[in-house]
């Protein structure tokens, strides 16, 4: 695949997953209703609007019964060969009929489509996006509506053991005030999102031995100014990018933007960090790696 492709479907879910948030936070006290939609039967044509379910309906065994996927899937590789149903903003609603599915993964604040799918008694599994224990009970969830609830006990299972081990490694290790990007215009500090108080991008930034800066901020992510984030002091940066590592120039280039903020602890100190990856960003089954991956970055001697 181009470079340049691979930075627009990167974009892509950074946008995705920012819109999904901003969608969250206005919907999050709504009740789950899938259980009571629909018969119980095995759910055995799937299409997933949501990326992360996506991750875990193959995770779990299912991958076989997802007929289609959202615009911004890319993982894992088997889902590039599937056909593409548009997303939060734009399902194609044509399409999705036509693959006669019998359950869809939407996300919570698609009520209408709900609806559309509910009066053609097409069951839905309304996706939102939360902490780490409704992760792990989405995987459950999934794994169930499709027959496969043994492995989804398993995956979750060994999850909680991933976690489990990094929360140990980096036990009584002092816990550096941390500003977790998740989204920022390249070249630029200008838009700029961090994760904030709620959900489980906080809870991984806590989890692998950080102090979240806006952890008293109630609310998944927040778009500080620079006078913010100068106000905030992070003794850490890290960026989470959901795409591959760029040329060595464009890396320096990109972790140099924050040079402008020379009284920041993070950039005199030199603790900025660029890390790469899709795994990063996402609520599903690669959050033990995830979790690693910022231990790593802010307690390497924990790793040794």
């Amino acid at each position: 695949m181009a470079a340049g492709t691979q930075k627009l479907i990167a974009a892509a879910r950074v946008i995705a997953l920012l819109c999904a948030i901003a969608a969250t936070a206005v919907t999050a006290a709504a009740p789950r209703v899938f259980a009571q939609r629909g018969s119980d039967a095995i759910a055995a044509r799937v299409v997933s609007l949501v990326p992360n379910v996506t991750e875990m309906l193959f995770a779990v065994g299912a991958g076989s019964q997802v007929v289609a996927v959202s615009s911004y899937d890319d993982f894992p590789p088997a889902v590039k060969s599937l056909p593409r149903v548009g997303a939060l903003l734009d399902p194609d609603m044509e399409r999705i009929f036509s693959l006669r599915p019998d359950l869809v993964i939407v996300y919570g604040s698609q009520t209408e489509l709900e609806t559309q799918l509910g009066r053609v008694g097409i069951r839905a599994y309304p996706y939102r996006h939360g902490g780490i224990e409704s992760t792990l009970q989405s995987i459950r969830d999934v794994a169930r509506l499709t027959g496969h609830a043994a492995e989804g006990e398993q995956l979750v299972s060994r999850l909680r053991a991933q976690l489990d081990a990094v929360r140990t490694r980096v036990r009584g290790r002092p816990r550096p005030r941390t500003m977790l990007v998740i989204g920022r215009d390249p070249g630029t500090l200008r838009g700029v999102y961090a994760s904030a108080g709620v959900g489980f991008l906080h809870e991984l930034l806590e989890l692998a031995g950080g102090s979240d800066v806006f952890g008293d901020i109630q609310r998944e992510a927040v778009q500080p100014s620079n006078e913010t984030i100068l106000a905030r002091a992070p003794d850490v940066i890290i960026e989470a990018a959901a795409g591959e590592r760029p040329s060595d120039d464009v890396f320096r280039r990109e972790r140099g933007v924050w040079n402008v903020l020379t009284s920041i602890p993070a950039v005199r100190n030199k603790r900025v960090y660029l890390l790469y990856g899709s795994y990063l960003v996402a609520a599903g089954p690669r959050l033990g790696e995830a979790a690693a991956a910022y231990a790593r970055t802010l307690h390497p001697d924990a790793f040794k």
